[in-house]
């Protein structure tokens, strides 16, 4: 199996620890006046979500992770598990709420595209698009007198609630940025 060292390490590089796949958020290089040169990383846990800082030193050694990505379309909530369709094989697997994230199921809609990421055979992260066109299904009318630069909140198809300028209305379509939940622009 491949291993990474500690000049390998770079934003987005996954790795393994104690059987754990991580993926390198953030790192730094430290070159200390005294002593040997180390590097300290912010690393997210893709099965718990959870991001913790390590220190790496030149010694250092980890492997890469066995990781599959599959394409697969959410099909719906039964109320226990979220229900996703490989789109080759038509294939069905749940996963809970814990394991596709709140963040992220906030911004799923029925028969959506996501990407389902493998350990080891077994589920363990949905990504969906980082942008997405979704319909305004609530949001309040527009008054005499709205300034141009405010925001009001509005409703999605999904459930989220995002902030968009005043002249956005109901039933209309606009692309949103799912990392961030921020409006960028009216849908065509």
């Amino acid at each position: 199996m491949a291993t990474i060292g500690m000049g390998d390490i770079k934003k987005n590089v996954r790795l393994e620890i104690d059987g754990n796949p991580f993926k390198v958020i953030d790192f730094q290089h430290v070159k200390p006046g005294k002593g040997a040169a180390f590097v300290r990383i912010k690393i997210k846990n893709l099965q718990t979500g959870k991001v913790i800082e390590k220190t790496v030193h030149a010694g250092d050694k980890f492997e890469v992770p066995e990781l599959e990505q599959k394409k697969m379309q959410y099909l719906y909530d039964d109320g226990e598990f979220l229900q996703f369709m490989d789109t080759e094989t038509f294939d069905q697997i749940g996963l809970t709420h814990d394991q596709v994230g709140k963040e992220t199921f906030e911004f799923m809609v029925d028969g959506m595209e996501t990407d389902i990421l493998f350990h080891n055979g077994k589920a363990i992260s949905v990504e969906i698009p980082a942008n997405y066109v979704y319909e305004i299904v609530e949001t309040p009318p527009n008054f005499k007198g709205d300034s141009q630069g405010g925001k009001k909140p509005a409703t999605l198809n999904s459930g989220a609630v995002v902030q968009v300028p005043f002249h956005v209305l109901e039933g209309d379509k606009i692309k949103v940025n799912t990392e961030t939940g921020e409006y960028l622009e009216k849908a065509k």
